[in-house]
C-alpha cells in the first residue's frame, strides 16, 4: 500500500505540518492503523476510504485515534485531487463530526468545517500554572483557545506540557493579534501524544470565529508560530469555517506490512 508523506498550510517542504496518508479499499484492523501511525511518528496519519461516492476519513495520532483533524484534511485531499480524483474540482468527505466538504481553486484547498463555539470558561490556578503566564481570556469547545497580551507572549511561552495535559481539551491553544498577520497562535496536544502541533487546521475552527468577531471581518490570515511555521487563510460565515492551504508533498513510500 502506498503511503503519501505530506507538508500542509506551505508551498514548500520541510515547513508547514507534515501528514502520512493512506488511500485504501477498506480500512484494515484498528490496531493496524494504531501501529502505522505510531511508527510514523508524525502528529497524524489519516485514512481515506471511498464510500458511496464520498470519502470516509479517519486520523490517528502516534498515540490514539481523534474525531477531527485539519492539516490531515488538507494533505489527504492534496493526495485525492492530485492521485486519485484528478478531474474533481470538489471532495465530500465523512468523519466523526460529521459531514464536510473541500474544494480547490488553483494551488489552493478550500475546507468548509462547522465553526467551533466559543463557551467562555474561567481561568484556574492550574491553567496559570500550565501556561506559565496569565491568559486575558478562556474558550472551550472540543479545544481550549487561550487570548494573550501579544505576539511575543505567544511566541516566548514555554508551557509545561504535563500540566497541559491535565487540562480539558483535546487541543490547548494560545492566540495574539498578530504584526504581519491578523493573529498569530500555537497549539499543543500533550494528551494525545503530540507536544506542539505545527499547524493546526481545525483548532483554527475557533481561532477564525473569536477573531472575525474581534475584527468585525469575514476573514483573516493567521499564522502558526511553530518551529515549522505555517499560514492559514480563513473565512467565518454562518457558522461555518473555511480553512485554505498550500501542501507540498515530501515523499511516495510502500507500505508493506499490509
Amino acid at each position: 500500500m502506498k503511503q503519501y508523506i505530506v507538508d500542509a498550510f506551505t508551498d514548500r517542504v520541510f515547513f508547514g505540518n507534515p501528514a502520512a496518508v493512506c488511500v485504501m479499499e477498506s480500512f484494515p484492523d484498528e490496531g493496524i492503523m494504531k501501529s502505522i501511525a505510531a511508527e510514523n511518528n508524525l502528529s497524524e496519519t489519516a485514512f481515506a476510504v471511498k464510500e458511496n461516492g464520498r470519502y470516509h476519513l479517519r486520523w490517528f495520532t502516534p498515540k490514539s485515534e481523534i474525531d477531527f483533524c485539519g492539516h490531515a484534511t488538507l494533505a489527504a485531499s492534496y493526495v485525492l485531487f492530485n492521485y486519485f480524483e484528478k478531474d474533481a474540482e470538489k471532495l465530500d468527505f465523512h468523519g466523526q463530526r460529521g459531514d464536510f466538504s473541500v474544494s480547490r481553486d488553483a494551488d489552493m484547498i478550500k475546507m468548509y468545517f462547522p465553526a467551533y463555539k466559543l463557551e467562555h470558561i474561567e481561568i484556574t490556578e492550574t491553567m496559570i500554572d500550565a501556561l506559565g503566564t496569565i491568559p486575558l481570556a478562556a474558550y472551550k469547545d472540543r479545544d481550549i483557545l487561550f487570548v494573550l497580551r501579544d505576539e511575543s507572549e505567544v511566541r516566548d511561552l514555554q508551557p509545561d506540557m504535563s500540566l497541559l495535559s491535565q487540562l480539558d481539551g483535546a487541543c490547548i491553544a494560545v492566540t495574539a493579534k498578530g504584526t504581519d498577520y491578523d493573529c498569530v497562535s500555537r497549539v499543543f496536544a500533550p494528551s494525545v501524544g503530540v507536544n506542539e502541533d505545527p499547524v493546526t487546521g481545525s483548532t483554527h475552527c475557533m481561532i477564525t470565529p473569536y477573531w472575525c468577531k474581534r475584527m468585525n471581518s469575514s476573514s483573516i490570515t493567521a499564522f502558526q508560530a511553530s518551529q515549522r511555521t505555517g499560514i492559514l487563510y480563513c473565512e467565518y460565515s454562518d457558522d461555518t469555517v473555511c480553512v485554505s492551504g498550500k501542501a507540498a508533498l515530501f515523499s511516495v513510500n510502500e507500505i508493506v506490512v499490509l
